[in-house]
Order: structure tokens, then C-alpha cells, then sequence
């Protein structure tokens, strides 16, 4: 199933999972009362945010997206809800807020966890009565806003916590719709990679895409994918860029872009604190020589070695076996333990 949505934001998917979100969205999008979208990071929250806004019927009215992690406290405020001039510093002209834009239409709060208790306090106020007021005004304004909150925590125990309101959660969770993360839609894994293949090989003028390799498609689908369908989207795009034409099905898959045997393991802390200890004695030369992580070391010698015979033979299996002295299912034993498959 596939629904179009504006500026390229496509959901795609056939796995049962995936349907029951997007009926369970199909009925929310008909209400006109707050709603809730709950998942891991990458799941495409703000995807189904747009789905219940351009499916109902405000569909012809602002969709305004503000992320509330992204603002600290003070200027969440006045995003949200305006200000006056000189209200405080820096409030050199009065400033409609984002309720104000989304008047007649929708207002996706993403990371809606992150707000304060007083934000919070407000918004309330605004999911109840509708009203609202600038920052440095008494004046009451009125606001027909439907409210769409998406986060990645679960908010009944932060509520118990005292870092949610128990009373806005009530207010706002008429529908919750929990998205599954991308390893419980095994069967939309390659629908989407295809979907994020092509739209890369576009943008590199090629004339068509080639597709993946059969070993790359088992990697594809063993993999947990923790960053679910942005870590997907990622990795693709990856892929794509480092192909060297457009004719040979895509076989190299590099989940970890940061992966390489000179990676550094310290901390910017950690690597001052070593700055400050004195030298270690003359008289004594072992105490000059850096303890070793000897299974890091050859992991990392290992993955050199592969990723090196790999290129060299065009990413051709065999031949990179033959290129190590190893049989082809030596190589692919190794390949899958580093990942490269």
C-alpha cells in the first residue's frame, strides 16, 4: 500500500503490522480531537502526523510542525504562543505563535515529552478552552487548532514521574497509535530500500536502478535495524552513492560509516585528562607502552584486511577470497561477522 503525501513524504508497506497503523490512522484522521503517535526514533512519526492531518477535514487548512526539543523553555513559549513587543529581551515586534499559524488547521508537536510543566500547564489550557495568551499580554485569544503530539518515551510513566501532566496526557490521548519499529515489518524492508534506492539512483542521472544482490538482500533482512526506517534510508543511500555504475546489483552494504580501525575510542574528557598526567618514568620503558586491546586489534585489522580485498577485486566475493587464501565460504563467514555483508 502506498499514500502519496506533499514534499515527498511517502509511506509505503504490505506487512499486517503496517496496514493496522494506517487503518487505525484512517479513523483517528476522521475526528477532530487530539491525538497521540508513540515510537522508536526513525519510525516516521511525523509521516503519520501529516496522514491524519491531510486525510482529515482540515485537510485544506496550515499543517505546522514545531519541535519542542529543538527550543529551550523560554523560546518554546513565545514559538508556540506569540509574544508581544518587549516582552522581553530581544522582542523587538510582537510575534504571532504557531497556534495563531495553525488557526483552522493542525499543529504537530514533535518530542511533545520534552516540554516543561509550565508549556505544559498552557497547553492544556489551549487543548481545553482553546484560548491563550502572548507573551506580555492579558489579552485572551482564541485558536481552532487540532493538536497532534508525537514522541519516543513512553508518557504514562513519566507522568507517574512527575516530568508529564497527568491531566494534559488524559486530554490528549483520546487516539494513541503506537508505530512498530522496522524489525516487526520484516516484509516492507525491501519495499522501502527499493523505494530509497531509486530515488538515489534519480538524483545520480542513472537510467534505471539496478537492484541488490541476492547476499545483500539476506543482509538487509537479518538485520535488527535499531534506527528503523531513517537508519534504512541511510544505509541505502549509502549504498548508492558508492556504487561505480549502474548495471551491477548493489552487494555492498556499510551499516557504520564511522567504522574503521583508526576510529578514536577516547573522549574529548578523557583525551584532556591523559594531556594532564605527567610522563611516565624513563627508567622504566614499559611503563611508556599503551595497554592493548588485543580482540579490538585484530577485529580491526580483520575488517581492514576484508574492506581492502574487497575494493581491490571490484567487490567481487571470489576473487577476494582467492586475493586472502581463503575458500568463498571462509570469506563470507568473515564478511557477515564484520558486517559487510
Amino acid at each position: 500500500m502506498r499514500l502519496n503525501l506533499p514534499q515527498d513524504q511517502t509511506l509505503i508497506g504490505e506487512s499486517p503490522a503496517f496496514l493496522e497503523i494506517i487503518d487505525q490512522c484512517s479513523r483517528a484522521a476522521r475526528h477532530d480531537r487530539p491525538v497521540l503517535v508513540i515510537g522508536e526514533r526513525g519510525t516516521g512519526k511525523e509521516l503519520i502526523a501529516a496522514r491524519l492531518h491531510f486525510l482529515s477535514p482540515r485537510w485544506e487548512g496550515s499543517f505546522v510542525q514545531v519541535n519542542c526539543a529543538a527550543l529551550p523553555e523560554n523560546l518554546l513559549e513565545s514559538e508556540l504562543f506569540g509574544h508581544e513587543a518587549g516582552a522581553f529581551t530581544g522582542a523587538s515586534v510582537r510575534r504571532i505563535g504557531r497556534f495563531e499559524e495553525a488557526d483552522n488547521g493542525t499543529l504537530f508537536l514533535d518530542e511533545i515529552a520534552t516540554t516543561s510543566l509550565a508549556a505544559q500547564e498552557k497547553l492544556l489550557r489551549v487543548t481545553e478552552y482553546g484560548s491563550f495568551q502572548r507573551i506580555g499580554s492579558n489579552k485572551t485569544l482564541h485558536s481552532d487548532v487540532r493538536i497532534i503530539g508525537a514522541t519516543n518515551i513512553d508518557l504514562p510513566t513519566a507522568a507517574d514521574r512527575g516530568a508529564f501532566r497527568h491531566d494534559l496526557l488524559d486530554r490528549l490521548a483520546l487516539d494513541v497509535i503506537t508505530l512498530p519499529p522496522l524489525r516487526a515489518r520484516r516484509d516492507d524492508i525491501m519495499l522501502l530500500a527499493a523505494q530509497f534506492g531509486q530515488r538515489v539512483a534519480q538524483e545520480r542521472n542513472w537510467t534505471s536502478f539496478p537492484g541488490f544482490s541476492a547476499d545483500m538482500i539476506a543482509a538487509l533482512n537479518a538485520y535488527r535495524w535499531p534506527g528503523n526506517i531513517r537508519e534504512l534510508k541511510n544505509v541505502i543511500e549509502r549504498a548508492v552513492y558508492h556504487a561505480e555504475d549502474e548495471f551491477t546489483p548493489l552487494s555492498l552494504l556499510e551499516i557504520d560509516p564511522f567504522q574503521s580501525p583508526f576510529r578514536p575510542r577516547s573522549s574529548p574528557a578523557a583525551i584532556r585528562d591523559e594531556d594532564k598526567n605527567p610522563p611516565r618514568s624513563q627508567n622504566n620503558p614499559s611503563a611508556n607502552i599503551l595497554p592493548v586491546d588485543y580482540a579490538q586489534a585484530v577485529t580491526a585489522l580483520e575488517y581492514k584486511l576484508l574492506k581492502g580485498a574487497l575494493k581491490a577485486n571490484k567487490y567481487n566475493q571470489r576473487d577476494s577470497a582467492k586475493f586472502l587464501n581463503l575458500s568463498y565460504h571462509q570469506l563470507r563467514h568473515q564478511l557477515k561477522k564484520h558486517q559487510l555483508l
